[in-house]
């Protein structure tokens, strides 16, 4: 154990969290007293069940081995998690989440090493256990579902043998097995379970893929289930689906839970108490309710500050990212180690690590000012002075029955249907919908990288835009672009960070010599990057910084469009928050015009001017941000609103869609919403007839059949 992990265990080795004594409150400066745990209640604090915790993790130090130096990952990490208690792990990418998961199941990699500390399962020593017993224990005691589903499914094995592989290890034979997993598909709700059995992993969507994972895991009945950001890549009713199906099974399974995520909001939805881990330590802890309302530790507090709120703007409440990066693994740190990010630092802070302080009942937290950290002061202006777009009342794109369809194998999918659109010179138009409603496909054609149907009509800048690529002329190429969701598939590996960014100078620009160099650092001040980073190679950066690359990439050419295309999906809160003022800067400082992808809805929210809602490859709302936003809704809008978990106490009533989305290939006839609208008409009019998308109100469009009013009124009235 290193020197700082010594000084931050507790005055009697015990940690300060709910595994040992609960604190009260001391002088700054001075670790608190042990006092009587104070009693808690059922969901409000641990659930009752036996005294054992299913869970017990004690001073626990992780190190990785890398160019013959150790180098410290996990610090003293001490916390329980009790029996049907659901426990939130929180904290940036690089923080030590997934690290902590896998060394309490032994699945650290070759250079990972647990060095001190212990783990106890269900009462089991799992650093003791020998090479069956911790098989055993992995395939009846503990179970973890992972982030993406495709990797955890073997794509050559059908999803129901999968599954039945849990029971046969278990001891069962075929039949029974097969029964069982048949059983356990309809219990994780799973409609037609006996079809999805025989189907191979790539023919299922991504809440089925996900839900197919935690059946696997639940299967051996888990004391404890491990889920590792298993809903960050799901849209938000898919999202609200797999979090109920959790909470369900957790009550009817009687499992505890460790849920580890950087989506703040669903920890706070889905768990009893939460533990904030930064640079491998954990630094505060407490119940969940009371970590997000009364944050006592500086990093708590900025992370919070990092996540968009009902009515913060791009141009009113800007978003106060974290500045500087966190240290690198195996850093010599001798006092606190947020303190060089840290708003508040002293220098009691750089010469002695904080003990954990006692806040209130099991809630403490590392930070010798602990008492001001709400105070914290912002490092970013909390608004910002946006001018607006010279002609913001002229399109620059504008779509015409829009139409695309996919062939295979003889079959016809209309991935987009009759789309008119225009999007405004300057502004932010926010695409949304579920996976599969069509988004990608209309930023492909945008693109150029799909060739739409015979009769649609794409304009650009009042002119005709080649449906095709290869068509293009060099202006056009360097008007439209495209920032990625994945930074890593997007760069080239081999290439440094200045050719990165200086190819498309180059080639698209025209740029060369002085004039290249000058551009150059122009894009890299211009998006937050350091000089010291040009020389680098993206696999020598963090998530953030590649997309910095690659929204600077996109940049270089003077482009008037850039189509964004979930660039934030992968990046945790505090990237996220700068990545999204850094987007909104550029934009008011070159002038360019968004089409903004996201399943999002509250970074949707707070970037863009207007919304629109594809369903089905058809739009089914178009409008002003805020308007969409406060209503009256698409029956459609206000589920996908319905499902997005919230950090402001409101909780709105959660509208549940009937099954799946349908398939392109067979669309249903009249309105495409209607086999799934939980406000159709009894009319009949919806199943027959398809609604135009027409204005309801001033610049509000709406493809429904329900006057505008009705909504307004069904929607104002609880359900």
């Amino acid at each position: 154990m290193t020197d700082q992990g010594a000084a931050e265990e507790s005055p009697h080795g015990v940690p300060a969290g709910p595994g040992g004594p609960s604190l009260q409150k001391a002088p700054r400066g001075r670790p608190a007293e042990p006092a009587e745990p104070a009693p808690r209640g059922f969901p409000g604090g641990r659930p009752p069940g036996p005294a054992e915790p299913t869970l017990d993790v004690a001073n626990l130090d992780v190190t990785y081995r890398v160019r013959g130096q150790n180098r410290p990952a996990i610090r003293n990490v001490s916390f329980q998690i009790g029996n049907r208690e659901s426990y939130g792990l929180v904290g940036e990418s690089g923080s030590g989440k997934s690290t902590v998961a896998l060394a309490l199941t032994r699945y650290l990699p070759r250079n990972g090493l647990v060095t001190s500390g212990s783990v106890s399962i269900a009462g089991r020593d799992v650093l003791a256990l020998s090479g069956s017993a911790l098989r055993a224990l992995r395939a009846r005691t503990v179970s973890m579902v992972y982030q993406e589903p495709g990797r955890a499914l073997n794509p050559s094995i059908r999803a129901g043998r999968q599954i039945a592989e849990v029971f046969e290890i278990a001891g069962l034979d075929r039949q029974t097995s097969t029964d069982r997993a048949e059983d356990m598909l309809r219990k994780v709700q799973i409609p037609d379970p006996g079809q999805v059995m025989n189907r191979y992993p790539h023919q299922l969507s991504g809440g089925m893929a996900q839900r197919v994972i935690i059946a696997m895991a639940l299967a051996a009945e888990p004391s404890l289930l491990i889920l590792d950001e298993p809903t960050t890549a799901l849209d938000a009713t898919v999202e609200a689906e797999v979090l109920d199906l959790v909470a369900g099974l957790r009550a009817d399974m009687a499992t505890s839970v460790l849920f580890i995520s950087h989506n703040l909001a669903v920890i706070a939805k889905m768990c009893d108490r939460v533990g904030v881990l930064y640079a491998g330590e954990l630094v505060e802890e407490g119940p969940a309710s009371v970590v997000f309302d009364q944050p006592s530790h500086p990093y708590t507090v900025g992370l919070l500050r990092c996540i968009p709120r009902r009515g913060q703007r791009k141009d009113h409440g800007r978003l106060d990212a974290i500045p500087g990066f966190q240290p690198a693994p195996g850093q010599d740190i001798t006092g606190c180690i947020y303190a060089d990010r840290c708003a508040l630092v002293i220098d009691e802070c750089r010469t002695s690590p904080p003990p954990p302080f006692g806040i209130g009942p099991d809630h403490s937290a590392r930070c010798f000012r602990h008492e001001e950290a709400e105070g914290l002061p912002r490092s970013t202006p909390a608004d910002a002075s946006l001018p607006a777009p010279p002609n913001a009342d002229d399109p620059i794109v504008t779509l015409r029955g829009l139409s695309t369809t996919y062939k295979n194998a003889g079959s016809e999918l209309k991935a987009l249907s009759g789309i008119d659109l225009t999007i405004m010179r300057g502004e932010t138009l926010g695409l949304v919908g579920e996976s599969g409603s069509g988004k990608t496909t209309l930023a492909r054609a945008l693109l150029g990288l799909v060739v739409p149907d015979p009769g649609s009509v794409l304009e650009f800048d009042g002119s005709p835009l080649p449906a095709d690529l290869r068509r293009r002329p060099r202006q056009l190429l360097r008007a439209v672009q495209i920032v990625f969701q994945n930074p890593d598939s997007a760069l080239n590996r081999r290439h440094s960070v200045r050719r990165l960014i200086s190819r498309p100078l180059s080639r698209l620009a025209g740029l060369s010599g002085s004039r290249l160099a000058e551009r150059l650092a122009d894009l890299v001040r211009s998006v937050r990057l350091e000089q010291r980073h040009l020389s680098l190679r993206p696999g020598q950066l963090s998530g953030g910084l590649k997309q910095r690359v690659a929204i600077a990439r996109a940049f270089g050419g003077g482009p008037r469009l850039v189509v964004c295309d979930e660039p934030t999906s992968a990046l945790d809160v505090s990237v996220q928050a700068a990545i999204l003022n850094l987007l909104a800067d550029l934009q008011a400082k070159e002038q360019v015009t968004y089409l903004f992808i996201s399943h999002d809805l509250g970074v949707v929210r707070y970037l863009s001017d207007r919304i629109a809602v594809l369903y089905l490859g058809r739009l089914m709302e178009v409008g002003p941000a805020e308007t969409v936003f406060a209503g009256p809704h698409h029956p459609y809008t206000e589920a996908l609103l319905s499902a997005v978990p919230s950090l402001d106490g409101q909780r709105r009533e959660r509208i549940r869609l009937a099954g799946e989305i349908p398939s392109a290939a067979t669309p249903p006839s009249g309105c495409v919403f209607h086999t799934r609208c939980p406000r159709k008409l009894s009319t009949g009019v919806c199943e027959t007839t398809e609604p135009p998308l027409a204005e309801v109100e001033p610049g509000h469009l709406m493809s429904c059949h329900i006057p505008v009013e009705e909504l307004r009124r069904l929607q104002e009235t609880p359900r």
